[in-house]
């Protein structure tokens, strides 16, 4: 008994010592782009602090621990408008804060990375999705919550052909970001044995794209784009550009389910997610913002929670020591997603389920059952290492 007793005193100053302390600051930077991207669906706009309202909530989260080991996490915003500089907006940022998170074009991304480097700020992509950012142009100080477009298409392809929907008719927007999403969808439908029966390509002819095209038009141009096409199980469209996608669903000429960009979308996050404890998450984000979490939402808060693990594992705030665990073997992070997160040491890409949803619910999570791998079923999923062209530097 007089033991236990000295053993709880013990623990109580110890606790006493460690809240009456003053506590180290990490300060966490959030970077993006100034305004909002149009999206067809008016009840998908994004909010204007789309992403760094996840980043919000995961400060909170990470405060709630740091009352127990001695650390405070600060949060500060940047948004760049058009024609300002990403890497002196960053620069500025690093001065105060050792991770940034940020939300930028590759291109910009890299500018920012490579200016950084000397000074040792660890830069988390919670926004791009391109693969040269994890294969040529990889960096050794940008680790990326965001997944590949590898890894979307990946997801949505072992499910179709799970479903044994092997014909896909592809359907690829004119903007360079959907051919890119293209380029992933082929490389996928080769990697798991689906056959593309024919591809077809929707022009982008400018317009308003949702007042000058109406319903009326919408229901006649569509039936007409998609008729005489080869016998097929489902429509797979890449439109990351926002200008067709949407308007596919229940509107093609033959009866066939839409995937891809619409229909049964994949995405790292949705609002509908509600296992593995998520609605307690997602209860909290809404009390916060009065909307919903989104995918760039949970990529940031992933991110920032990310830092906050590693700090409290590390008991430190030093940015080397942090990014020395975070790229070691013991780092893991919970996500809400059925398993811990952790990174792929070769080209810094955390690993992570993809959800693929309808727009009201969660359909399925991949990878999917039977798709197995030697070390994580989640590197079925995106380039695998022996694929992988990164050297980082």
């Amino acid at each position: 008994m007089i033991r236990w007793l000295v053993g709880l005193i013990g623990w109580s100053l110890a606790a006493t010592s460690v809240l009456a302390a003053d506590p180290v600051t990490i300060g966490v930077g959030y970077l993006g782009v100034a305004g909002t991207r149009s999206t067809l669906s008016l009840v998908e706009q994004p909010a204007e602090n789309d992403g760094v309202a996840g980043a919000r909530l995961a400060i909170e989260d990470n405060n709630t621990t740091g009352k127990f080991t001695g650390q405070r996490f600060t949060l500060e915003e940047r948004r760049i408008k058009e024609g300002e500089d990403a890497v002196q907006a960053a620069t500025d940022l690093a001065a105060r804060n050792g991770f940034i998170i940020a939300d930028l074009p590759a291109d910009a991304l890299l500018k920012v990375a490579d200016a950084l480097r000397e000074r040792g700020t660890l830069l988390f992509n919670a926004g791009a999705i391109d693969e040269r950012l994890r294969e040529a142009d990889c960096r050794a100080n940008v680790i990326h919550t965001a997944p590949t477009r590898a890894m979307l298409a990946d997801a949505l392809g072992q499910y179709l052909v799970w479903k044994k929907w092997s014909r896909w008719l592809l359907v690829v927007g004119s903007h360079d970001e959907d051919k890119l999403f293209a380029d992933a969808l082929r490389r996928t439908a080769t990697r798991f044995g689906a056959k593309i029966v024919q591809e077809r390509t929707f022009e982008d002819k400018g317009g308003a794209r949702r007042t000058d095209s109406g319903v009326t038009q919408i229901q006649r141009q569509m039936p007409v784009f998609t008729q005489q096409a080869p016998a097929y199980d489902v429509l797979v469209a890449a439109d990351e550009s926002e200008v067709f996608g949407a308007y596919l669903p229940y509107r093609t000429w033959d009866p066939r389910p839409v995937a891809g960009s619409a229909g049964l979308v994949p995405r790292s996050w949705d609002a509908s997610q509600d296992q593995w404890g998520a609605i307690q998450m997602q209860n909290r984000f809404i009390k916060l913002n009065s909307r919903r979490m989104t995918p760039l939402d949970m990529q940031a808060w992933t991110a920032v929670r990310m830092i906050g693990e590693a700090t409290s594992r590390t008991k430190s705030g030093d940015v080397g020591k942090v990014t020395d665990f975070i790229k070691g073997p013991d780092f893991s992070v919970a996500a809400f997603k059925g398993t811990r997160l952790t990174l792929r040491d070769w080209n810094l890409q955390l690993r992570q389920p993809i959800l693929l949803v309808d727009g009201r619910m969660v359909v399925s999570v991949s990878p999917q059952e039977g798709f197995l791998h030697q070390v994580s079923e989640l590197d079925t999923l995106g380039y695998d290492r022996p694929e992988s062209k990164c050297k980082l530097k």
